[in-house]
């Protein structure tokens, strides 16, 4: 099936979607970060397992994205961004992270793995703060979340480059950081 016919096809995107879901979700539980002492260990800066494996998806996505939309069987669609919405949306997210020790993705897995902290803390409190910040969106949208509005422009179009000059680089450095965190026992 092609691009342009998966694109067509909502129930096959759902499934593919949910699929790619368990999978990462296994993957952070093999990883070990659904364990809430790796959370805790990372936000200590004592335990670099988070950084490493978020830094390996990085590469392995951008690597992946960019070959598949250079082969014509992906395109980008940026959000648009801004100064506030990145501030309003890391405050939210770094409260909950701090709180419980979880982020979305490590604690849907955690859910997953039988984690009862994470089913009633966790999921009771992204319900809770998606509620919120749904009732308060038209209010912040107004006033916080398009400040220092940016838009849907990528680094390569900020920088009129082809992606790849920005891709491999990137991508060189934090392989390079990665082997380098290894090496030093982080």
């Amino acid at each position: 099936m092609g691009v342009r016919k998966l694109h067509e096809h909502r129930p096959v995107q759902l499934c593919l979607g949910l699929a790619m879901g368990i999978v990462f979700g296994f993957l952070l539980q093999k990883g070990g970060v659904t364990r809430y002492n790796v959370i805790i260990g990372q936000l200590l800066l004592k335990d670099f397992t988070v950084v490493k494996i978020m830094l390996s998806a990085m590469v392995t996505g951008m690597i992946g994205v960019h070959l598949f939309r250079s082969l014509g069987m992906a395109q980008l669609h940026p959000k648009p961004g801004s100064v506030g919405a990145a501030v309003i949306g890391g405050l939210i997210f770094g409260v909950g992270f701090g709180l419980l020790g979880y982020c979305p993705g490590t604690m849907a897995g955690a859910v997953g793995q039988g984690s009862l902290d994470a089913l009633f803390g966790g999921m009771v409190g992204m319900l809770i703060g998606t509620g919120l910040f749904s009732v308060m969106y038209t209010r912040l949208e107004k006033s916080v979340l398009k400040t220092i509005d940016f838009g849907e422009i990528t680094w390569p179009e900020l920088l009129r480059v082809n992606a790849w000059w920005i891709v491999l680089p990137v991508a060189i450095g934090v392989t390079a950081m990665l082997v380098w965190m290894e090496k030093a026992g982080l």
